[in-house]
């Protein structure tokens, strides 16, 4: 593994790159609210989100899929989501823009009393409300043996990568408790890799996401800033620090509760399906615009692996998908090919370039290959639910 070398004194780049990389995810999540969604028992649910409110049409349904169509009448980019007991996302949808619509589809398989939240400007608790769902439990795969197989297999997918994430952030832990600033900035890379295929999973736990994921300037008011972000901060920018070990320590103890609650929880196919469309928002907010490893700019291992967890849940639900969408599949394939070209353009021995090396027209390529991916990927949620 080479050793990634400390980064630039200068920011990274804004201007024409920034806007291009936005443009593009503006165009991705007007793509996303062009598709009929299914009507669902009652039809979808109205949401209206502004800068001080969240309101949802309907706060019932029956357990099964549920549709919720999210209209953004505010000022500010907002995200919507639906929590279960002890706020584990069942789902969600992100990067709302003022004026857009995006849909949502879950499914939701036992009764009980669940929560909805508006986050205007993407941050805080968001604005909650009930949500009560009646009726029988009932779960897709009890009726449908590929969809079953398709959560199995995808399962097997989380185990192994979750497996692999605790093995490769102890490694890097141990580097940054023993001063080895070198064997650490090599690591991680390596150690985040496996975090970002499993993003959507690992994010469902919103207690721990932000400890393990969070950026120093997303952070809510008053909370720490811990986790990987912290130390790529001490390595490339300011020096370990007399807590830099805790801090590792810390964010060890937390991936291994992720690890943990990520093998024990039970996926729904819609799950993986919004998953694989969450993965690709994640390129286009935080790798596509180089914010994401700012100290590091080893953002290009994360959008590889981001594009890795999404390949594997479409795989996951690939037998489904042609049975019912084979145009939707070869369209997929299509994009993916595309955007998989593109990326291993920028290879760098056993990892990639640093993000500050691509130039302005590379990224824009990246950012036109993500949207390209992303207008098909939106369509999956709507196929599986069927």
């Amino acid at each position: 593994m080479p050793v990634h070398p400390a980064a630039r004194t200068g920011a990274v780049r804004t201007g024409t790159v920034r806007t291009a990389a936005l443009g593009a995810l503006l165009l991705l999540a007007t793509a996303c609210g062009d598709e009929a969604a299914p009507a669902g028992a009652g039809g979808p649910i109205a949401v209206e989100a502004s800068d001080d409110a969240c309101k949802v049409a309907r706060t019932s349904a029956d357990t099964g899929n549920v549709t919720f169509e999210v209209t953004n009448k505010g000022s500010k980019v907002t995200e919507f989501y639906l929590f279960a007991e002890g706020d584990r996302i069942l789902g969600e949808v992100e990067n709302i823009g003022p004026g857009l619509t995006r849909r949502l589809i879950v499914e939701v398989t036992e009764a009980g009393k669940l929560q909805t939240a508006c986050k205007p400007g993407m941050k805080g608790d968001g604005i909650r409300g009930e949500f009560t769902v009646s009726g029988e439990g009932r779960k897709s795969t009890d009726a449908d043996a590929k969809l079953a197989e398709a959560t199995k297999g995808y399962q097997r997918y989380v185990t192994s990568q979750a497996d692999s994430l605790l093995a490769k952030t102890t490694e890097f832990v141990d580097a940054v408790k023993a001063g080895d600033v070198d064997e650490a900035k090599a690591l991680f890379p390596v150690a985040r890799t496996y975090w970002e295929r499993i993003e959507p999973v690992a994010e469902s736990f919103g207690d721990l996401d932000p400890k393990i994921d969070g950026r120093e300037d997303v952070l809510e008011e008053g909370a720490e800033f811990t986790g990987f972000h912290r130390l790529e901060k001490d390595l490339w920018q300011d020096g370990l620090k007399a807590d830099s070990p805790a801090v590792a320590d810390r964010l060890l103890t937390d991936v291994k509760d992720v690890v943990t609650r990520a093998k024990a929880v039970e996926l729904t196919p819609l799950q993986l399906a919004n998953g694989a469309k969450e993965l690709l928002d994640e390129v286009a907010t935080g790798k596509i615009t180089g914010e994401e490893d700012r100290y590091s700019h080893t953002d290009l291992w994360d959008f590889r692996a981001n594009v890795d967890g999404s390949q594997a849940a479409v795989a996951a639900l690939r037998p489904v998908i042609e049975e019912r969408d084979a145009a939707l599949v070869a369209s997929v394939d299509e994009k993916f090919e595309a955007l998989d070209g593109l990326l291993e353009q920028h290879r760098a021995g056993d990892g990639f370039k640093l993000y500050t090396e691509l130039s302005e027209d590379e990224v824009k390529a990246l950012a036109a290959a993500v949207d390209a991916l992303g207008e098909p990927i939106s369509k999956v949620a709507e196929v599986v639910s069927r």
